[in-house]
């Protein structure tokens, strides 16, 4: 894997050079000085992967990003000096369209590299594992399930991965707030950010957002956002719970294992969103959704910061609704109101 590194500080390149050449079968493809440089080098090299700093001089790590997705996409992961202090640039730039995130490693004196850029191996390691995961999806259909309701209850479900802080954002910020629908939302996102992105998202949204805890009941107006790396499912009794089966997906929390739980578990009426994200998770769920008779929704191309898990949803024909994203939240508004067209058509 060839890896280029976007760092203004030469202590920081000259560990993250070692720390990259330590890794079996990865090496440092180039290295960018500041955010203008990167994005220069991604449209002259494209690497498989970026480092990317946050604050540099010139243009910072956010729109750096934001303007490699657009020009030369590729996965890029945020390297910075604290991932804490640094929260909202972070979410910003996952936005924008960086996969993920760690605080730089540090090279103690007398340490050895392998371990102080051990927490960078493994997120490198993940990034190769969805690389290959997107590869090796393929189009299936399922048969159509008849999910009885039972109640009135509303559910929406929203997965997202690469992007969706900035998309899932929009959508809560123009989510009705006396919206009769409860809202579970799965964004691939390590547990260390779950707890930052739930307060980063509730300032933006017009209805309260929580980290979801086993045993919480859902009500109509509250958002519940995944809070672990294991997966976030609806259990049979209706009621949120955590599992880690299946342990062996690369995608942890998996859309798909929430979208499953909730064809199998819910029994009132439901909408499912599908947004922007790399790789395929959330794509076969949705199916099962709408075949259980969900409306199922799945954010287009052109709004999309990696049009990857939309568009295996598109393919396998899961989406009765291919929408910008500034269309979404007022699509699921008119569905839970009742204005909107009857579900499976």
């Amino acid at each position: 894997m060839r890896i280029g590194l976007v760092n203004d500080m030469a202590m920081v390149i000259r560990v993250l050079e070692q720390a990259v050449n330590s890794i079996d079968e990865c090496e440092v493809a180039w290295v960018a000085r500041n955010g203008k440089e990167a994005i220069t080098m991604c449209r002259n090299d494209r690497p498989d992967l970026v480092l990317m700093d946050l604050i540099m001089p010139e243009m910072n790590g956010v729109e750096s990003t934001r303007e490699i997705m657009k020009s030369a996409p590729c996965p890029i992961l945020i390297v910075t000096s604290s991932v804490t202090e640094n929260a909202s640039m972070v979410f910003e730039a996952m936005g924008a369209g960086a996969l993920d995130a760690i605080s730089t490693p540090i090279l103690m004196p007398g340490g050895a590299i392998k371990d102080a850029a051990a927490g960078l191996q493994g997120k490198i390691s993940t990034v190769k594992r969805l690389i290959k995961a997107e590869a090796k999806h393929k189009k299936h259909k399922e048969m159509k399930v008849v999910r009885p309701e039972k109640s009135d209850q509303w559910l929406c479900v929203i997965g997202a991965s690469t992007g969706g802080p900035h998309a899932l954002s929009e959508i809560l910020r123009h989510l009705s707030k006396d919206t009769r629908a409860a809202v579970v939302i799965v964004q691939h996102v390590d547990q260390h950010f779950a707890a930052g992105m739930a307060e980063w998202l509730n300032e933006k949204s017009a209805l309260p957002v929580q980290l979801a805890r086993p045993g919480d009941q859902l009500a109509a107006g509250k958002v519940w956002l995944s809070g672990t790396n294991d997966h976030l499912v609806l259990d049979e009794n209706g009621r949120l719970a955590y599992t880690r089966e299946p342990v062996s997906l690369v995608y942890r929390p998996s859309v798909n294992v929430l979208f499953g739980s909730v064809a199998d578990n819910w029994h009132g009426k439901a909408v499912a969103v599908l947004l922007t994200g790399m790789g395929a998770d959330g794509a076969a769920g949705l199916l099962r959704l709408r075949n259980a008779g969900v409306h199922t929704i799945a954010q287009n191309k052109e709004t999309c910061a990696v049009y990857g898990m939309p568009k295996a949803a598109v393919e396998l024909n899961a989406a009765i609704k291919i929408l910008p994203l500034g269309e979404i939240a007022r699509e699921i508004n008119r569905t839970v109101t009742g204005t909107n067209l009857a579900f499976g058509t």
